[in-house]
């Protein structure tokens, strides 16, 4: 059959050149329109005191050091954690730093957190990033957690978009690739950033609470939401954040600064440690060492060594 039609009627060619022209158009390698996330309900902004602004707009981040004490493989392990609180421009759609914020760049705090020990002859490096907007009025946008020893390392990565997007990758064969959906609830990770800004809003009572991804991923539990009890203390000196989960046996207890800026003091973490019916609960314990507030992403010289002095490390 010839390309082109021949001696045919002027509706045959008319035909002929709209199929044409709508096979250039798909041809063009232009991507088809993304199909918009849902609509969540965003709640109105938080005003933000002055005293937030001044402390945590003023080009510097908080790095705070901690003597750690690690529960793993049913032993407590000596080691460091560094929590490093900074804000910055967000991208909400590509969910990652803006490089050139505008206005519909959200504020974020972010927290690294890092853990290092050692278990035995090899090391652990765990680093977990929280992005929770300074407007406290959504959910965290996006946290990542990565571990590293000489085992394997993982990686799990949680997007707020119309759900919860959980991807996760990691050594063991039946953790290997993982990829799914959870619907929007409180997240264990965020409530470190929330109570930095407003304690008196974090959750209380009985909540479905997704646990930490550290949490979940070195005791090997999956991806959900488990039920849990927060209370916080009494107004004074040093608060106490608890959360309780019954079903994981375990109980986390955040103490920070009970007046603004509200540092975080340490933590203790209890939960069954070891192997099968042998674990037995251990309590990871963190305690306040030193806080720096620096430009720490310029301190990158030899010269800059001894500022890790400073912090204990």
């Amino acid at each position: 059959m010839p390309l082109y039609p021949s001696r045919q009627s002027p509706v045959a060619v008319l035909l002929f050149l709209l199929l044409v022209a709508g096979c250039k158009e798909n041809q063009t390698g232009a991507e088809p329109p993304r199909e918009s996330q849902p609509a969540t309900p965003v709640a109105d902004p938080r005003p933000l005191s002055e005293d937030f602004k001044a402390y945590w707009y003023a080009g510097t981040a908080e790095v705070s050091s901690y003597s750690l004490s690690q529960a793993r493989y049913g032993e407590l392990r000596d080691g460091d954690a560094v929590l490093v609180y900074v804000t910055e421009p967000f991208d909400p759609i590509k969910q990652v730093k803006a490089d050139r914020p505008d206005s519909s760049s959200v504020s974020v705090l972010k927290l690294n957190r890092t853990r290092k020990f050692l278990t035995g002859i090899y090391p652990y490096s765990i680093m977990s990033s929280i992005f929770y907007p300074v407007a406290d009025n959504r959910h965290a946008l996006k946290i990542s957690t990565s571990v590293q020893e000489w085992c394997g390392h993982i990686f799990a990565q949680l997007n707020n978009r119309g759900d919860f997007e959980i991807t996760a990758h990691s050594y063991f064969e039946s953790e290997g690739e993982q990829q799914l959906n959870l619907p929007k609830t409180y997240l264990e990770d965020e409530l470190w950033t929330r109570l930095r800004i407003a304690p008196e809003a974090l959750p209380l009572g009985t909540q479905e609470l997704i646990p930490s991804t550290e949490f979940l991923r070195l005791r090997h539990q999956p991806f959900r939401a488990y039920s849990a009890t927060l209370t916080l203390s009494e107004p004074g000196e040093v608060r106490t954040y608890t959360i309780t989960y019954p079903e994981l046996n375990r109980t986390l207890q955040i103490h920070f600064q009970g007046s603004f800026p509200y540092t975080i003091q340490g933590w203790t973490d209890s939960y069954p440690s070891g192997f099968g019916d042998a674990a037995q609960v251990l309590t990871t314990t963190a305690r306040l060492k030193k806080t720096l507030k620096t430009p720490y992403w310029q301190q990158n010289s030899n010269s800059d060594l001894h500022l890790r002095d400073s912090l204990g490390l």
